[in-house]
C-alpha cells in the first residue's frame, strides 16, 4: 500500500501523469491478479486487463481514499469477471485439437510456468482456491488486497456476519490441509 503518498499520487495519475498511474498499477497488480486466479486461473489475466481498462476510464471521476482505491478497483474486477463469465455461458467454446490426432501437438511446457509453479506463492494461492467459490473470494479480498470486512462484504453482496463466517471457515480450513501435511509451502 503506499500510505501518506497515495492522494498526491492519485492527483497526478488523474491528471494523466503516466508513471503515478503505473505506480498505482504496480501497487495493486499483484494483488489483483492473485484475487482473479483463484476465482478463475484460466481468464485471470484477461479480465485483469479489461479491469485495467476499466479504471482508466473511471479513474478522472474517482474520489476517495486507498482504501476505496482498493475496494473500487476489487469491485470493477468482480465485475469484469462477471461479464466474462456471461460472455463464456452466451458464446461457449472447446478446445480444438491437434491435427493428425496427436493430443499434444509436440509443444512442451513452457518453462515460465514450470518455474512459476515452484513457488511458494502460487501453491497457497493453489490451496485457497480449491475452497468453496465464496470462502476462496473472501480469503483473497481480506487477506491479499487488505480490505477490511464491511468493504468485502460491499463487494460480494453478503453481509459483514457472512464474510466473516466464510473467512473462518476458510482459514480454519486451510489450517487443518496445512497441518495433516497436505501441502508444503
Amino acid at each position: 500500500m503506499l500510505g501518506a503518498g497515495f492522494a498526491t499520487v492519485l492527483r497526478a495519475a488523474q491528471q494523466g501523469d503516466e508513471e503515478a498511474f503505473a505506480t498505482l498499477w504496480r501497487d495493486a497488480n499483484p494483488a489483483l491478479l492473485r484475487y482473479l486466479k483463484v476465482l478463475d486461473s484460466q481468464t485471470a489475466e484477461d479480465v485483469a486487463a479489461e479491469t485495467w481498462l476499466s479504471v482508466i476510464g473511471g479513474l478522472g471521476s474517482f474520489s476517495g481514499d486507498e482504501l476505496a482505491w482498493r475496494a473500487w478497483v476489487f469491485t470493477i474486477a468482480r465485475r469484469r469477471r462477471t461479464d466474462d463469465l456471461r460472455r463464456r455461458l452466451r458464446q461457449p467454446s472447446g478446445p480444438l485439437g491437434w491435427p493428425h490426432g496427436d493430443e499434444r501437438g509436440g509443444v512442451t511446457p513452457d518453462a515460465a510456468e514450470e518455474a512459476l509453479g515452484r513457488l511458494d506463492t502460487r501453491a497457497a494461492v493453489e490451496l485457497v482456491a480449491t475452497l468453496p467459490p465464496l470462502q476462496a473470494e473472501v480469503i483473497m479480498l481480506r487477506v491479499v488486497a487488505g480490505l477490511p470486512v464491511e468493504t468485502v462484504a460491499g463487494i460480494v453482496g453478503r453481509s459483514p456476519g457472512a464474510v466473516r463466517v466464510a473467512a473462518h471457515r476458510g482459514l480454519r480450513t486451510l489450517a487443518r490441509v496445512v497441518a495433516s501435511g497436505g501441502v508444503t509451502l
